[in-house]
């Protein structure tokens, strides 16, 4: 069933007090700054990215936890950056269609012996229910610009900095609960307004994080957005401390087997909508 059923994650800049409202009262709709949607596959196997120059990729068993990998992180999530002390980091694991969401004319079709003749919305043939959220978690800003500072954990379970080659621009959290771990690659966003602009330069942030070499028009698009980043947070900033802008790329999102497939059965929860 897990392996038969269709995910999306959802990453996405929320307010802080937004959030907060959000959870006092579900009714309030829970609305994004700014969002990316991505389709990823359940698989056994874990992939462990090298955050250097040479983005190498090294596979590892997994099992009995199922990991969602994101190959193209650096691309699909450049433009998610934090610019402001009340963003939050949201991230979210659904479940959207396949085995666990048979339609209403597969159900109908089971139940034939009936002689009462079911009613079968034609216009739907899903059931109302067509989406899960498996994981649902977020950070704020401060807790990532605290990890990332001190390159340690200093959130116990919840959030950590990874030590990979002596860079510590990996970031671990851990889901409601303990359920479920994320790994976020996260860098400082350079003020480009203070660097060389070479076509070719690599975009290194103050940890070391390189991306490695971009095209012409990716260099440009990298360097307005990074120009946009400070202009926001320093147009927003009200303490002493620097403002810096980070860019948080998702790679992975990891969950037990046992939760997901629980999930899928029996549906106990409202989808989060974002």
């Amino acid at each position: 069933m897990i392996a038969h059923t269709s995910y999306s994650v959802t990453v996405a800049i929320c307010s802080h007090n937004v959030l907060r409202n959000h959870q006092v009262g579900q009714d309030t709709p829970l609305s994004a700054i700014y969002k990316v949607v991505k389709t990823v596959y359940a698989s056994p196997s874990r992939v462990n990215f090298h955050l250097d120059s040479k983005k190498e990729v090294e596979t590892t068993p997994a099992y009995p936890d199922i990991c969602f990998a994101i190959d193209d992180f650096d691309f699909t999530f450049d433009a998610v950056v934090l610019t402001e002390t009340d963003h939050c980091y949201c991230v979210l694991l659904n479940a959207l269609d396949g085995a666990a969401f048979p339609s209403e004319k597969d159900t109908n079709d089971s139940s034939s012996s009936n002689k009462v003749p079911l009613r079968v919305d034609t216009n739907s043939m899903k059931t109302k229910n067509s989406k899960l959220t498996l994981f649902s978690g977020f950070v704020s800003y401060q807790m990532v610009r605290d990890a990332y500072d001190a390159g340690s954990s200093g959130f116990g379970s919840l959030l950590s900095m990874g030590h990979s080659s002596g860079k510590k621009d990996r970031l671990y959290m851990k889901g409601p609960g303990g359920r479920g771990e994320v790994e976020v690659a996260v860098s400082g966003v350079v003020d480009q307004s203070k660097e060389d602009s070479g076509p070719f330069s690599p975009i290194i942030s103050k940890k070391g994080f390189g991306l490695g070499s971009i095209v012409r028009k990716a260099a440009s698009v990298a360097s307005v957005a990074a120009k946009n980043a400070y202009a926001a947070a320093s147009a927003t900033s009200s303490s002493d401390e620097e403002m810096i802008p980070l860019k948080c790329c998702l790679m992975s999102i990891t969950l037990p087997w046992e939760h997901i497939a629980y999930d899928l059965l029996f549906k106990g929860s409202p989808p989060v909508n974002l």
